[in-house]
């Protein structure tokens, strides 16, 4: 399982960011301060860390100059949102920079680009009884395998990587067809109906009014 350290002085925020990464399968380990992020990089090996600049004991930039000779993928979370902020923090080598206030989505997203691009990412993704092949898009319910679309794999697999998070019908148009959303395009409710009864998930695949949908798991 991927393990990510999250580091953050601000407990809300640390909540956040580990119940929505843990509800998408990662396994996760939260600091509050540079020195306790240093400590548990020497106590166990992780996946990718989540870094705010602004912490007691040590900062971002501080902490950043220790993990890069690990080698171990860093997103910077700040509200230090100025050009020269985000530069200087890619120029010490961060791989992402995400600035607060952000979206989860947009955290999830931004987390899975740099794991695939250090291929750490899970070939597959468990959902109850159901698991997603990422790499020959194939599912398995129960052990049987599932038949599914190419836009019905890509929406299932959205789905599961956002589990128990609700995904506006914008966002779900734009990743899975690579276009806008229509106000009366059925296309989306239709795949949604077809992975509900190909899946069993006519309980967990609910609409979420005047948003879109959301995977409860």
């Amino acid at each position: 399982m991927i393990k990510i350290l999250i580091v953050d002085d601000e407990k809300p925020i640390r909540d956040l960011i580990d119940m929505n990464l843990s509800a998408a399968g990662y396994c996760c380990v939260a600091a509050a301060d540079g020195l306790a992020a240093i400590d548990e990089v020497e106590r166990q090996s992780f996946d990718l860390v989540l870094l705010d600049i602004m912490l007691p004991g040590a900062d971002g930039y501080d902490v950043i100059e220790y993990l890069k000779p690990r080698g171990i993928p860093v997103i910077f979370i700040s509200a230090k949102h100025e050009v020269r902020d985000r530069v200087k923090g890619l120029r010490l080598g961060a791989d992402d920079y995400l600035v607060k206030p952000f979206d989860v989505t947009e955290l999830l997203a931004r987390v899975e680009a740099v794991l695939r691009r250090y291929h750490k990412t899970d070939r597959e993704l468990a959902v109850g009884d159901v698991v997603i092949d990422r790499e020959a898009r194939r599912v398995m319910r129960a052990g049987q395998p599932v038949p599914l679309t190419s836009k019905e794999f890509d929406l299932l697999l959205l789905f599961a990587e956002n589990r128990n998070i609700a995904l506006f019908r914008e966002n779900l148009y734009e990743k899975v067809w690579d276009d806008e959303y229509y106000a009366n395009s059925r296309t989306l409710d239709l795949h949604v109906q077809r992975l509900r009864k190909k899946l069993g998930w006519e309980k967990n695949l609910v609409a979420v009014y005047k948003v879109g949908y959301r995977l409860e798991i």
